[in-house]
């Protein structure tokens, strides 16, 4: 995979690597995938998986802060940013096991997790399914996935066809636009973050990672209630922005009921002024939740 190609087989553009002042960057090989990671700070380390449309840098703000006392590792997924996959196809769990194959080739044993969006579903299949590698973990803006479903959840689904339907090369501008976020990002923040979609094969994963890993995969395990049949043992705060109707963290909270009957130890915190993008809207109460969260979970 030392050559990136499009799918087409021709050259794909990759565009410049955003600078964020402390941290360093490798490129680790594992099976089916040249996985980019950036990483600061020394320490416990603490594993960071971003979102959907964006890449490691969504942790320039939060990773930069925690780096004081940890050392955080933030790797693209496969299909974003500047990792290259030798496949497009994105199962359900394809992105776990390539996180569980990069812990290995980084020989970290276990770590703290702090996931959002589609990095939260990768830390859910993880903490599940591989407790003895994950400490404790922060999850922003996505319910536990033993909450029960229902109709008040659906505006918190209304971008979901938009995305598994969209459009090759159509922008994706109005994700990271209100009412997602509480605060309009500027334009540069929005470019840094597309800027990678220009590969044909990264804009195809916004639609696989649908495709594949949500309602392919863990949809249809949230509408019968697998989650809710397993136990969840790991420490976990869920954070959800004030303005991120209507998944507010008093409204999952309420949805979870009686949270001992699915997990260990589960705690809900609000963000404030935020929405869907809380480490764009607040870094800052991003930091503090989970530094102090981690903390209480040592």
């Amino acid at each position: 995979m030392d050559e990136k190609v499009t799918r087409a087989g021709l050259p794909a553009e990759v565009p410049q690597m955003p600078a964020v002042p402390g941290f360093t960057h490798k490129f680790v090989d594992i099976p089916g995938l040249r996985v980019h990671v950036a990483t600061a700070g020394e320490g416990e380390p603490v594993l960071m998986l971003h979102g959907l449309p964006q890449h490691w840098w969504q942790w320039r703000a939060v990773g930069s802060a925690l780096a004081e006392r940890y050392r955080v590792v933030c790797p693209d997924a496969r299909g974003f940013g500047w990792t290259q996959a030798e496949s497009p196809r994105i199962s359900r769990y394809a992105m776990r096991d390539d996180v569980l194959a990069l812990l290995d080739a980084l020989e970290l044993e276990r770590v703290r997790l702090v996931a959002h969006d589609m990095g939260a579903v990768v830390a859910a299949q993880l903490a599940y399914g591989n407790p003895d590698r994950v400490r404790a973990m922060v999850i922003l803006s996505v319910p536990p996935p033993f909450m029960r479903l229902g109709l008040g959840m659906l505006p918190a689904m209304r971008h979901v066809p938009k995305l598994r339907w969209r459009r090759a090369g159509s922008s994706l501008d109005w994700v990271l636009a209100p009412p997602y976020v509480a605060t309009p990002m500027s334009e540069p923040t929005k470019m840094t973050y597309l800027a990678p979609l220009r590969d044909p094969a990264k804009d195809a994963a916004i639609s696989e990672v649908y495709r594949g890993l949500l309602i392919g995969g863990e949809m249809p395990a949230l509408a019968t209630g697998a989650y809710r049949r397993r136990r969840l043992t790991v420490p976990t705060l869920y954070c959800f922005g004030e303005r991120d109707e209507p998944l507010t963290a008093s409204f999952v909270r309420t949805q979870s009921g009686d949270v001992s009957r699915f997990a260990d130890h589960v705690e809900f915190a609000p963000v404030p002024g935020a929405a869907h993008f809380a480490t764009d809207d607040n870094p800052g109460a991003v930091t503090e939740l989970t530094r102090e969260f981690f903390a209480r979970a040592a």
